[in-house]
């Protein structure tokens, strides 16, 4: 274990004790939350992180204390997260759901290629697993308080690719496995890398370009890097934020419910933030000296036949799966 996550560790522990008065009587402190984050203080989903926890200490009278852990300072990488939060590691984290199919499978479940289209399909794919995210959740010892959607997803490449055999063997970072197959059923070679070490895999050469959105790329300066960004929306993914159950039921009952109000409450600004973000993060990428890119129809109708397989595959590997997204595909009417 390295220093930072036994510091994070010590520091999760006293957040609990803190929460549960073991330090001193409850009433007498204010219950200090640590919420852990990979995404850098000027990204939108930290910012939101930031918006909940100074709602939160308003709503409490200052009673809860949420302090955002940005940028992955307390050590854990993306795909940790769930596990942090499940063993009381850290208190809260800003989760991407799609990074913990190694332990919870039906997360990746977003990242089904073409599942969704627009953020209203999202909202409607949620009717369906949001109640599954939730017993995931419970059975990982934490509590979701509220989930956003990362913007349209790209690829973002140093060429211009205008047919899918101009991507053909062009070595790409993915952040999951959904990802991973996609890329590679299209002719890619696709490597899964964290956030965090992205940066240094276009800086070595390791890769050629990035599968991620635009919001991303801003955080990463692609510009500095990469030439074109393609519009190919072809996955969705969510952070969810969660709080460890331990620390949640040692808050008193008013304070539980005054948090779950306002994420209630905010979280479709946190949506919409999240539509903003895109339209901002394109321009800047654009403005980097980036282009780009809108999908031609032929190029488009290849992508989908390539993949057209993966949701049946998702729902063979993940069984669990079949009664969501049979719901939604019939709700859509594409079932």
């Amino acid at each position: 274990m390295t220093m930072r996550r036994r510091q994070a560790l010590m520091t999760g522990a006293g957040a609990l004790a803190a929460v549960g008065g073991l330090a001193a009587p409850a009433q007498a402190q204010a219950a200090k939350l640590q919420l852990s984050t990979v995404w850098p203080d000027g990204n939108f989903h930290t910012v939101n992180c930031k918006r909940y926890a100074e709602a939160v200490k308003a709503a409490t009278a200052g009673a809860v204390d949420i302090e955002v852990k940005a940028g992955g300072q307390l050590g854990f990488k993306g795909p940790e997260h769930l596990r942090a939060v499940r063993d009381g590691l850290v208190p809260m984290a800003d989760i991407l759901n799609v990074q913990q199919v190694g332990d919870e499978p039906l997360l990746g479940v977003e990242g089904v290629p073409f599942l969704c289209g627009t953020q209203d399909e999202v909202r409607t794919l949620h009717k369906y697993i949001r109640p599954e995210f939730e017993k995931i959740a419970q059975k990982n010892n934490q509590t979701i308080l509220y989930m956003v959607p990362w913007p349209t997803q790209y690829l973002h490449l140093k060429v211009r690719a205008d047919t899918v055999d101009g991507l053909k063997g062009i070595k790409i970072r993915v952040p999951d496995k959904n990802s991973q197959d996609m890329c590679n059923a299209i002719g890619m070679s696709a490597v899964l890398i964290p956030w965090g070490e992205t940066i240094a895999a276009l800086s070595s050469g390791a890769v050629a370009g990035v599968s991620t959105s635009a919001v991303s790329g801003v955080d990463g300066k692609f510009w500095e890097f990469l030439k074109f960004f393609h519009a190919t929306n072809h996955q969705w993914s969510c952070q969810i934020v969660t709080i460890n159950n331990a620390a949640f039921r040692r808050l008193p009952e008013q304070h539980r419910k005054a948090m779950q109000d306002v994420a209630k409450k905010m979280e479709p600004e946190f949506w919409a933030s999240s539509t903003k973000a895109d339209v901002d993060s394109a321009k800047r990428l654009t403005e980097g000296g980036m282009t780009k890119v809108d999908i031609p129809p032929a190029m488009m109708a290849e992508l989908r036949k390539r993949t057209a397989n993966m949701t049946a595959d998702f729902i063979k590997r993940v069984p669990a799966a079949e009664a969501p997204l049979k719901g939604y595909l019939s709700e859509m009417k594409r079932a």
